[in-house]
């Protein structure tokens, strides 16, 4: 309506000054007597001609501004026509409000909700009174905002053709959904890790346990959890969402509580949590809260894992390294568990992960020795091409090519062999995207996970057994204490070729036992696989380095940066693959300088692939850092992944981490168990 207004104002005005322009040359024309115009013209006819045309143009200049006019009332009147009185009475009952804007983007009219609120926007410019509304005119057809206004929610939607605004009060159903969030039904396992090996007659202990108990109870009865004894060890726990929010902002404050009550100890006690919400079966909630708990104890205990259905674990605490297990008894238990399904089983298949290491290899060769010795048919799932240099290397020479091609199958014939009663056994990996054959874990209908590494977001589902032990050093050394301990009768052979193996494994993964996780375990199970005939110079001869790795590796260690005292990384050439292992090395070589608590190590491990390899001194746990770039392990020694990346872009992701994570990286303590 401006607009038309300003254009029809200055189309008068030239036509005013151009007739003013020849009724002046037509003066002058009768004052010289140009051309001999006096005979035909004289000035009172000038006078009376130019008179009736500023007449006419008077008339034609508020002729347009009725027009203009008309079409407002006309817009108005349309807008009007919108909402007939029955209408906008059922509008005011659904709390509706109607807004219509000109070209100018200027109210020109509303209905009677926004008068009512004392919202008067006829002719105010509707972008200056609230500029998110621009997102609806501009955006797709059909999408809908919520802004709120004056402590009210309205849910706004634009039709363009009229230019009209319609709001929607939503103040009582956010509200509404508010209230219901905040007490929507939580459930919880409250867990004390490590209480049998506590627990005892002495007054000592039983006073240490009350305390731990005390401090439990009262911290969630004020954070307003409901716990109910179920077991000694463990405790049921339901709130609601608000209760939840407040124990995640409080970051479970309860799990550094219990570490200083633990102070003078000689075994402490840690808490394990399992929470879960935002479902409304409480089956499923129970459920979810199990699980919940079952990853927090797969990654060490002594933390609190929360599980919003449809999201991410969230995971807090986890400040002591994973306690190392001494009892044989868990182990017993899962080989005989083990031993029972693969004798129930047609068949066995067993695979590591992609990029197969020693580890990954020798704990293969650990189920196939159990499957051998059960006389079970068995094969290793295995495509030399997604394996390490190394392993090929050393697969072929333990073994003449024509037992080590009737001991495996590629991926693709295992897809079309497994069958119902098949069992998969999947080591040294538990994210079914880095397995050897990802598609096995959906063919197959029974799989046993076995695993060291600390348990993520992305597990393998329902695995009908698994063991994920995070204060182990390497997958090939659970798997030797089970041959070990387990009661088959007569015992579980090894042959000194698979024990070798096995114990170059062990080797990698322990960085020749000089990890910060290397404990008793460890050297118990290197000295299980010497038993079975393992040759240790031989287990250190496969990991030897050629000349040309030993260049890559001191290559790698001259593009050494540090971005944070006593933090380093390294990286390799955009355009050069890397072996992981060697990427591992890297980072172990880097560790050997004095000052060094966390090494960092980035280079493209494949054409799509870009990893880290990182090391620790245990002052800074490596595990949480890599956690944060989608990858896990160990708090002195972790990996992490990214596809269709370059290095740059790793490393720019890595600096953000350290820059944002470090310091609560630093705060983790490195407690080892005894």
């Amino acid at each position: 309506m401006i607009k038309s207004l300003k254009k029809l104002r200055n189309i008068t005005f030239i036509i005013f000054g151009v007739e003013a322009v020849i009724f002046v040359l037509l003066v002058v024309a009768l004052y010289l007597n140009w051309f001999n115009i006096n005979e035909v013209l004289e000035f009172y006819h000038l006078i009376i001609g130019f008179s009736v045309l500023f007449v006419l143009d008077a008339l034609v200049y508020w002729f347009g501004l009725l027009s203009l006019n008309r079409k407002r009332t006309l817009n108005d009147f349309e807008a009007a026509s919108l909402v007939s009185n029955d209408i906008q009475s059922a509008y005011n009952f659904g709390q509706i409000g109607l807004l219509v804007i000109d070209e100018e983007n200027v109210v020109i009219w509303t209905s009677n909700l926004f008068p009512e609120r004392n919202m008067n926007l006829v002719d105010t410019k509707v972008f200056e009174w609230k500029p998110e509304l621009k997102e609806l005119v501009d955006g797709p057809v059909g999408k809908n905002k919520k802004i709120n206004v004056s402590n009210s929610v309205y849910e706004v939607s634009y039709l363009s053709e009229p230019r009209l605004f319609i709001f929607k009060d939503r103040t009582d159903y956010e509200s509404l959904l508010h209230y219901s969030n905040d007490n929507a039904m939580v459930l919880g396992i409250v867990q004390i890790d490590n209480y049998d090996d506590v627990a005892s007659d002495t007054d000592e202990s039983a006073a240490y346990v009350t305390k731990v108990r005390t401090l439990t109870v009262e911290y969630f009865r004020n954070m307003g959890v409901l716990l109910r004894m179920v077991r000694a060890d463990t405790y049921f726990a339901i709130c609601n969402s608000a209760s939840l929010d407040a124990l995640e902002a409080d970051k479970f404050s309860i799990l550094d509580e219990i570490h200083k009550s633990s102070d003078g100890q000689r075994n402490r006690l840690t808490l394990s949590i399992g929470f879960a919400h935002n479902f409304a079966d409480t089956a499923k909630l129970n459920e979810m809260a199990s699980t919940a708990l079952d990853v927090a104890l797969s990654r060490g205990g002594d933390q609190a894992v929360v599980s919003h259905y449809g999201k991410e674990l969230a995971f807090y605490g986890g400040k002591t390294a994973a306690v190392e297990n001494t009892s044989k008894i868990k182990i017993r238990t899962f080989a005989d568990s083990l031993i029972t399904l693969i004798k129930d089983a047609s068949d066995v298949y067993v695979m590591g992960h992609t990029e197969a290491d020693m580890d990954a290899l020798g704990a293969c060769l650990g189920i196939m020795a159990i499957c051998h010795h059960l006389n079970k048919p068995v094969k290793m799932i295995y495509d030399p091409n997604k394996a390490e240099k190394k392993t090929r290397l050393a697969f072929k020479n333990a073994f003449p090519k024509d037992v080590g091609e009737s001991m495996t199958i590629s991926p693709s014939a295992a897809l079309t062999k497994i069958e119902n009663r098949s069992l998969l056994v999947v080591t040294d990996v538990a994210v079914p995207a880095n397995t050897m054959c990802p598609a096995a874990l959906e063919k197959a209908s029974k799989i046993i996970v076995i695993d060291h590494h600390m348990r993520g977001d992305h597990y393998i589902e329902r695995p009908v057994l698994d063991m994920v032990d995070p204060s182990a050093c390497a997958a090939s050394e659970l798997i030797a204490e089970m041959i070990y301990f387990a009661t088959e009768n007569p015992r579980i052979e090894l042959s000194p070729s698979y024990a070798t193996l096995m114990l170059s494994g062990i080797f990698l993964d322990s960085n020749y036992f000089k990890s910060k996780s290397t404990g008793r375990g460890t050297f118990a199970a290197a000295q299980i696989l010497k038993e079975y005939g393992a040759d240790n110079t031989i287990a250190y001869n496969y990991l030897k380095d050629d000349y040309d790795e030993f260049q890559l590796i001191n290559k790698i260690l001259g593009t050494m940066a540090t971005p944070h005292f006593g933090i380093i990384y390294c990286k390799a050439d955009e355009k050069e693959l890397v072996e992981r292992s060697t990427l591992a090395k890297v980072a172990n070589e880097a560790m050997r300088l004095q000052g060094i608590s966390a090494c960092f190590v980035i280079g493209r491990t494949d054409e799509k692939t870009v990893r880290i390899s990182a090391r620790g001194d245990g002052s800074v746990s490596v595990g949480l850092l890599m956690q944060k770039l989608g990858g896990g392990g160990h708090y002195s020694m972790a990996a992490g992944a990214r596809e269709n990346t370059t290095i740059k872009e790793m490393e720019k992701e890595l600096l953000e981490v350290l820059d944002t994570y470090l310091e609560s990286a630093r705060e983790y303590k490195n407690i080892e168990g005894d």
